[in-house]
Formats: C-alpha cells, sequence, structure tokens
C-alpha cells in the first residue's frame, strides 16, 4: 500500500507587523488530503526562511529553534513509518492525532510498573534475587499509595511524571511511609528503573529524573569486636534453635557470607584447594560475583558439627538454618545471653568478616574485596574507613620510625 507524504513548516498570521513575531505551523499531507497543527512557536518572519522551512542564522536563538524543528519532523516521521509499516489506511488526521496523543492509549504508571514487575518475577533466581523483586513489589505499593492520597486518583499517565512529582514522593517516603533517608532514596532509585524505560520507549519525551540528585548520606556499620565474637563462640547455650543460629552466624562472621548466600550452600560449594586446604567456592546470590573463600579452622569446626544432620546428609545444604526472619529473632535472644548490646542481625556477620576478622588483621583490602564478592573496591573501603585499631597501629608504628630518625639526628649533630 503506496501513500505519498510530506510536511512542510510555514508561517501563519501577519507578516508585516515590524518586530511581531508570528507563530510557526506544520502542514502534513498525505495523498493530497492536508491538515495542520501549530508547533507552539513564533519567530521574526525577517529571520525565517520559506524554502528551507528553517530560521535563518547560526546564533543561539535559530540553533535553539531549528533543532526543535528537527525533532518535532523526527517524530512525525517515526509515526509515518510505523503507520505504514501496520499496512492499514490512514490519513493526514491520523498523523496529526497521534502526534497530538489523540487517538491514543495513554500509558500508565502503574501499568507499566506491574508489566515490570511480573517480568521480574519469572527472572528470579536467573537476573534478580526474590529480594530485589520484594524491593520493586513495595516501591510499586508505596507509589500507589502516593497517587491515591496526595493525587487523588488510583493512577496517572507516565507522561505526567515530572520533578514535582519525584520530589513529593520522596517527602511522602520520609513522611507518610516514615522512611528514613536512605531507605526513601532506595525506592525512589528503583521507580526512576521505570521511568528510565517509560523514556527509551518514548511514553514520555523528557526524563524528570535529569535535575533530581541522589545523594546517600554515610552509615557507620556496626560489627562485633574482637571480644565480642569469641564470647558468642564460647557461650555455651541451650537449646538446638538457638545453636543452630548460633553457628551459622559465627559461620558467616568467619567466612564473609550473606545469609542467602549461606542458605544456599551445597557440598558441592566446598572444593579441595591445590595446597590442600578447603574453600568455598559459589556465586553471590545478589550479585553473581564470584566466591573463592579459604575455610578457617573456626568454619570448618562448624561444619563438621552439622555434617552428620539429616538435611545436610540428604545433600540439602551443608548448615540447617533456619528462615532469615526466625533467625534474626533468636539472635537478638543470642545478644541478650552472651551480654552484647549491638542489635545482631544475620548482615552484621558479613560486616564483622570484614572488620574484625580480615581488614583488623592485616588481609590486604583488595584480597577483602575479592572474598566479599565486591564489584568495586570503594564498597570495601567503607569498612577500612571504620577501623580505628588498624589506623592506631599503623601510627605507632611511623611514631617509631620518626622517633628513631630524630634521635639519629641528634645524635650526628
Amino acid at each position: 500500500m503506496s501513500h505519498s507524504f510530506s510536511q512542510l513548516f510555514y508561517l501563519k498570521g501577519k507578516h508585516f507587523e515590524k518586530d511581531v513575531k508570528v507563530p510557526i505551523y506544520l502542514r502534513l499531507t498525505v495523498n493530497g488530503q492536508r491538515s495542520e497543527l501549530s508547533v507552539s512557536r513564533k519567530v521574526d518572519p525577517q529571520k525565517w526562511s520559506a524554502r528551507t522551512g528553517k530560521m535563518k542564522g547560526t546564533n543561539l536563538e535559530a540553533n535553539e529553534l531549528n533543532q526543535y524543528l528537527d525533532t518535532v519532523r523526527s517524530r512525525i516521521n517515526r509515526i509515518h513509518r510505523q503507520l505504514v509499516e501496520d499496512n492499514k489506511p490512514f490519513t493526514s488526521s491520523d498523523v496529526k492525532n497521534l502526534y497530538l496523543g489523540k487517538g491514543e492509549k495513554l500509558k500508565m504508571l502503574l501499568e507499566l510498573f506491574d508489566e515490570h514487575n511480573q517480568q521480574m518475577e519469572k527472572l528470579i533466581d536467573i537476573e534478580f534475587a526474590l529480594g530485589t523483586y520484594k524491593r520493586y513489589h513495595t516501591t510499586r505499593s508505596h507509589v500507589a499509595e502516593f497517587i491515591k492520597t496526595e493525587l487523588r486518583k488510583s493512577d496517572i499517565p507516565v507522561r505526567d511524571v515530572d520533578l514535582k512529582f519525584i520530589k513529593g514522593f520522596e517527602y511522602f517516603l520520609k513522611t507518610t511511609k516514615e522512611c528514613n533517608h536512605n531507605s526513601a532514596l532506595k525506592y525512589v532509585n528503583n521507580f526512576k528503573k521505570i521511568i528510565r524505560m517509560a523514556v527509551a520507549h518514548e511514553w514520555i519525551s523528557k526524563d524528570p529524573f535529569y535535575n533530581y540528585k541522589v545523594q546517600f548520606k554515610t552509615v557507620e556499620r556496626e560489627f562485633l569486636s574482637k571480644e565480642e565474637l569469641q564470647a558468642l563462640v564460647d557461650k555455651n547455650i541451650n537449646g538446638k534453635r538457638l545453636n543452630i543460629v548460633r553457628d551459622m552466624f559465627v559461620f558467616c562472621c568467619y567466612t564473609g557470607l550473606s545469609y542467602i548466600d549461606v542458605q544456599k550452600l551445597h557440598t558441592d560449594n566446598i572444593v579441595k584447594h591445590i595446597d590442600g586446604s578447603l574453600w568455598i567456592k559459589s556465586k553471590r546470590t545478589k550479585t553473581k560475583s564470584r566466591l573463592g573463600i579459604p575455610l578457617l579452622p573456626t568454619a570448618l569446626e562448624i561444619l563438621e558439627k552439622y555434617q552428620d544432620h539429616p538435611k545436610v546428609v540428604n545433600g540439602d545444604c551443608v548448615l540447617p538454618v533456619l528462615s532469615n526472619q526466625k533467625s534474626n529473632a533468636y539472635l537478638k535472644e543470642i545478644a541478650d545471653l552472651c551480654g552484647i548490646k549491638k542489635n545482631l542481625t544475620t548482615h552484621l556477620a558479613r560486616h564483622t568478616f570484614a572488620t574484625t576478622v580480615t581488614l583488623s588483621n592485616g588481609v590486604p583490602i583488595e584480597t577483602v574485596g575479592q572474598m566479599l564478592g565486591h564489584k568495586n573496591l570503594r564498597t570495601t573501603q567503607h569498612y577500612a574507613k571504620i577501623i580505628d585499631r588498624k589506623v592506631s597501629d599503623d601510627m605507632q608504628v611511623l611514631k617509631k620510625k620518626l622517633g628513631i630518625q630524630e634521635k639519629v639526628k641528634i645524635k650526628n649533630s
């Protein structure tokens, strides 16, 4: 099916009044039939070239206007090309209406969010962790509640999202949902991914996040001191479940594994290294980074302790860990038994490995980052900042060197 098609920018209005700008229009012609529309711009007729359909000159005003007209022309061409590919009859009015957004179904924000989350759900354990999917699901719920309570609507077109909406959503998270600063920004970052999808598909013309800057606050991560960790290891704890949780936590303190990674650990992941020692060889669930962690004596003792457990014998795991929720609940009870005032969570064990077990004992930061599965050394460097003991030890060495140099200098003078 062939079509004749053309577009022409022209001036419409009084051309004879001096220094009066007139509106620019676009004429669309399909098979001889015409339609016209305003492009919402005006120009001095003396500076307009009817032959090229552009503003004369190369100054800033001319460049900005001509670039805008090129953008309009490009959009019209894409619309025309899509109509031709659909191989259905169309008129100049159809091209015009599609450009103006008339007659087309608007892409709605929550609908787009649902499409994204449904696709993500199918990719759990393939490209995404379950926890990542849950965070996007929660973000969608927060966005829906914000639209309902603040805008009094059930949904909005995605093209209506602007900087005001984004800042309003951040404020809503911090006030109504009582999220701390970093948590609120994590939800906003999840929301940003949805908007970037809309921009990529041209459902929204301009990225509303362009002038929105995210700045997370530095949070000092807690970890167990050497004495607290030893107290946890030595404590005689009654109760099978409490013992399992304590041992799992200590195992993570000496391996750096996150809860999900120790839960998924199998005997296949325990391999003999070239030097005869046993290593953990696996991938991080969160980032898919490869892990290679030598097993320290305390971690080996815990594995040996549970080697006859039915779940381990069946090959289901190397440690019979409880759910993350139950583990965190039991860890609070264990902390009380050991006299530890810190808020014990499964993830605090990973921080303890990075600080107390490795960096504080002189393990190079690059090695620690590799064992933790960090893709960026800056992530590991955050742990190094909080080890005052290491800084103190290094400064003591420096003081001794400076003291010796000073004594030699005085002796030789």
